[in-house]
């Protein structure tokens, strides 16, 4: 029972990540990004909490794809934030 109430819960939480993103102005997905890296790194803690709790292999595949995951979106969350502060830099031929 304990497995169909993660799987709702993580259907849950997926639909509704879409659904508020989805919302939001094009415009706004960069700022929104660089203020958010810090939930990235509370994802890939928590990835790595899960993957060291898994009892089975199936449990360690599922938590080592959520440490890949969770690396790969907080680095491209700072990868974003510093392009975005790359354009507010001045540039070295203007005065």
């Amino acid at each position: 029972m304990e497995g169909f109430i993660a799987l709702y819960i993580f259907m849950l939480a997926a639909f509704t990540g879409y659904e508020i993103i989805s919302k939001v102005p094009v415009i706004l997905h960069t700022p929104l990004m660089s203020g958010s890296n810090f939930v990235h790194g509370i994802v890939l803690v928590g990835a790595m909490v899960v993957m060291g709790n898994a009892e089975t292999g199936m449990q360690t595949f599922i938590g080592f794809i959520a440490v890949i995951l969770a690396a790969g979106n907080a680095v491209g969350g700072y990868v974003v934030t510093e392009r975005m502060l790359e354009m507010f830099k001045s540039s070295g031929g203007k005065k």
